[in-house]
């Protein structure tokens, strides 16, 4: 890979200026810039949808080295609004790569920039929270002018996101893991219908599903309660997907109408969707938690996880508890809610993603879990608190 020399900025809305080069798209980009500490998988966080929005800075030094390739993608083209790097690799060098990182960018329209000062921006990010950011190639404005600008854009707070992120009709997914990955769980006889809500789900989350025993069919966000019920489904999941889960209201107000139809079980943005729907409530963290290292408490089995993380907003654990749910998972850096289940309905979530598996591959366990509680309901057994 060529690295363009073309110089470039990115500001942030508090003014902080960081200069370095374009390697990727020659335009203009704004979003929240946020980053994620992950020393691996580059190509699947710039397609995870969660990300939809965002200008994201990697934290490991060197990247692109392994180029792109199309099987790892979460969905069918990069979601970022930018890309930050220390330093992208001028040669890439892997069997499985087709296309190296800044022309793969560059094709979908996405500016990257390299030469970044990454920890001091971090540092920032740390330090202020996530912010706006403007990504600028070229010279032909202002500092004062992008920040004017830049000021003038939406917040990240209070946008749906997830609608525009999911897709836009009823579909059906089929492809399952690979051969060589651990098994979600067991195969029943007869496959669980599974309806997925996709508010800007990735890929492998529905792989796990079918290879754990489900035929999954998926829906968009504003599908309506009374629409997905008459896909007779034994099984609801709600998928991940970008922005303020408050603001997701018509999958809020669907997800109220089938509480304890079925089991239901959500991943990040849906386990926050799900405890929306229940009456908890939540709040925005100060820069998220992004990365494969994040360490996850199962208060259920003592024991530790270390998962993959996406996502900017958390579950209030009091709010959670007055409606009738006990927490599940902690995220041991912060205290913060990481997993949850109803005391009485077969409702589910948690805040990480167990089909990314950064190493570990405890939590994908979690899929079989709600196979579990699919075989009960189909033998019409109590479903209460047995989401998983």
């Amino acid at each position: 890979m060529t690295v363009a020399v073309e110089p470039a900025r990115v500001i942030l809305e508090d003014g902080t200026v960081f200069t370095g080069q374009s390697f990727g798209a020659q335009c203009e980009s704004s979003g929240e810039v946020v980053f994620c500490t992950a020393m691996t998988g580059y190509q699947e966080a710039l397609t995870d949808p969660s990300y939809r929005g965002q200008i994201l800075t990697l934290t490991a030094s060197h990247i692109g080295n392994y180029g792109v390739c199309d099987h790892d993608t979460e969905s069918a083209r990069p979601q970022v609004a930018g890309l930050i790097v220390r330093e992208a690799a001028a040669v890439r060098s892997n069997c499985r790569s087709e296309e190296d990182l800044g022309g793969w960018l560059s094709r979908h329209g996405i500016p990257a920039l390299t030469g970044i000062d990454t920890r001091a921006l971090v540092r920032r990010l740390r330090g202020g929270g996530a912010m706006r950011g403007m990504i600028v190639v070229g010279e032909s404005r202002s500092n004062a002018e992008v920040l004017e600008s830049l000021q003038a854009t939406p917040e990240m707070s209070g946008q749906d996101l997830a609608s525009a992120a999911g897709q836009a009709s009823p579909g059906s997914w089929d492809e399952s893991i690979d051969e060589w990955w651990p098994a979600a769980g067991s195969t029943p006889d007869q496959p669980y219908r599974v309806v997925a809500i996709d508010c800007g789900a990735k890929r492998n989350i529905y792989r796990h599903l079918v290879a754990a025993g489900c035929v999954v069919q998926t829906v968009p966000v504003g599908t309506s309660a009374a629409g997905i019920l008459a896909m007779n489904p034994e099984g609801i999941f709600i998928s991940n997907g970008p922005g303020d889960p408050s603001a997701v209201v018509s999958g809020i107000e669907c997800l109220k109408e089938l509480h304890g139809a079925v089991p239901m079980f959500g991943i990040c943005l849906g386990h926050q969707l799900l405890a929306l729907s229940l009456g908890a409530t939540t709040w925005k963290l100060p820069f998220g938690h992004r990365g494969a290292n994040q360490p996850v408490r199962d208060l259920e089995a003592d024991r530790i996880f270390i998962t993959s993380q996406n996502h900017g907003f958390c579950v209030d654990q009091a709010s959670l508890e007055a409606v009738g749910c006990r927490v599940t998972h902690v995220h041991l850096n912060d205290g913060t809610v990481a997993g949850f289940r109803h005391e009485t309905m077969p409702i589910h979530g948690v805040q990480f993603h167990p089909e990314a598996s950064p190493g570990p591959h405890e939590a994908a366990a979690l899929f079989g879990g709600f196979t579990t509680a699919m075989s009960r309901h189909r033998l019409g057994e109590t479903l209460a608190g047995e989401a998983s």
